[in-house]
């Protein structure tokens, strides 16, 4: 798939949230701001029961950090976070100040992203708080697969550098303040059991061959986060001294496309897709793909994404078929599902560790469909092993392929 989405970083995927205005506890009573704050701005008696508790300061004792209430308490990958973060005016507060929030990786305190905004919008900057107020910051974001556990980072800076922080113990040394900490909750990568071919399949499309029946039945998943789909897709492998074969079964109302000829960007529509790093090395991969019109895409990448015109010049050799039920590029009727069968020669991939394979053997690898719900509208991916990134060719979630 070539489309990927943008994120606001790329070491992580993670969004700045919008800020929720009604978010939070709100003042008993509506009371006037303060000189030089927005009229919008949010001052609190106290702060709510919180998720994580601080109590740092910064300026000799002028701003105390609270703490902050973190809603998932434990995220998982791809879920949206909600974070409250409450300060309070304890002095003469500094002015001329902005908001920071940095992500770090919990064991090196190396910065992977940032999550910077002003506070409450702009409606409250410091140096227009009132003393012994509190105030509420909402911002938001959205849970990496990291594999180690996130640290985040705050405070407060000028051109001239960061507001001082004044214990050393709550914070990293570096005038951030240290908040909440995410605990890796990292998903395990599945593992696909792939059996030995008795005797090869016919490549049908027909997926009927006793072959079949050895080969257990995967079902792919939101490839975001492994949501549920819309509409069903199998995934069945085998394997013999020369091939690899690989069977999809989707679920389709509409079975279309309007792409003819060999290496046409078939991943702009409907689409069955297998993706293979032989070698494990996170760099090196095949991606090999098919249409319900048996239009066939295949590219090797000597890295990730690696130029696309270069990784088209290979050739797999594989033979494809499809069979449908249904009649293509016919919207006036209700179609039931297409299915599609992969004969691969283990030869021609990239970086194989040796031919034949034998029983034991470990491969990396991903399979997807790419399925419009409505022709080139509400595009649905699925995958053997959900990615939480939006990007199809993301190494380190790849599945594992066993030989049995």
């Amino acid at each position: 798939m070539r489309m990927t989405r943008r994120w606001v970083w790329v070491a992580l995927a993670l969004v700045v949230a919008c800020r929720d205005e009604q978010a939070g506890p709100k003042p008993k009573e509506p009371k006037a701001p303060a000189p030089g704050a927005s009229p919008g701005a949010r001052m609190l008696e106290a702060a709510p029961a919180l998720t994580f508790s601080s109590g740092a300061t910064w300026a000799n004792g002028a701003v105390t950090y609270l703490g902050s209430v973190v809603d998932p308490p434990k995220p998982k990958p791809g879920d949206q976070v909600t974070l409250k973060h409450f300060f309070r005016a304890d002095g003469d507060v500094p002015q001329g100040y902005r908001f920071f929030v940095h992500v770090l990786d919990a064991a090196s305190r190396r910065q992977l992203g940032n999550l910077d905004h002003e506070l409450q919008g702009g409606a409250a900057p410091l140096g227009t708080w009132p003393k012994g107020k509190v105030v509420e910051d909402a911002h938001g974001f959205q849970m990496p697969n990291f594999p180690g556990a996130l640290q985040l980072a705050l405070g407060f800076w000028n051109d001239s550098g960061r507001l001082a922080v004044d214990s050393v113990a709550l914070s990293d040394g570096d005038n951030r303040v240290l908040g909440p900490r995410f605990e890796s909750l990292l998903a395990a990568l599945p593992e696909y059991h792939m059996p030995r071919a008795s005797r090869p399949p016919v490549i049908d499309g027909k997926l009927d061959d006793e072959a079949w029946k050895a080969a257990p039945e995967a079902v792919l998943q939101g490839s975001f986060d492994g949501r549920p789909v819309t509409r069903k897709t199998t995934l069945r492998l085998l394997w013999d001294d020369e091939y690899l074969y690989v069977a999809f079964w989707a679920e389709d109302p509409d079975l279309w496309g309007t792409k003819r000829n060999k290496d046409d960007d078939i991943y702009n529509e409907d689409a069955c897709e297998v993706f293979l790093d032989a070698d494990g090395d996170g760099a090196t991969y095949n991606e090999l793909q098919v249409s319900p019109h048996n239009v066939n895409f295949d590219a090797s990448f000597v890295a990730r994404r690696s130029d696309l015109p270069t990784a088209m010049k290979w050739e797999s050799g594989m033979q494809t078929a499809v069979f449908l039920k249904g009649t293509l590029d016919d919207d006036s009727d209700r179609d039931e599902f297409w299915s599609a069968e992969l004969k691969i020669p283990l030869k021609n991939l990239t970086g194989v560790p040796r031919l034949p394979p034998q029983k034991g053997d470990v491969w990396r690898f991903n399979a997807y469909r790419l399925e419009h719900l409505q022709r080139r509208t509400q595009i649905e991916g699925q995958a053997f092993s959900p990615l939480f990134v939006g990007d199809f060719h993301h190494l380190p979630r790849f599945g594992k392929l066993v030989f049995e």
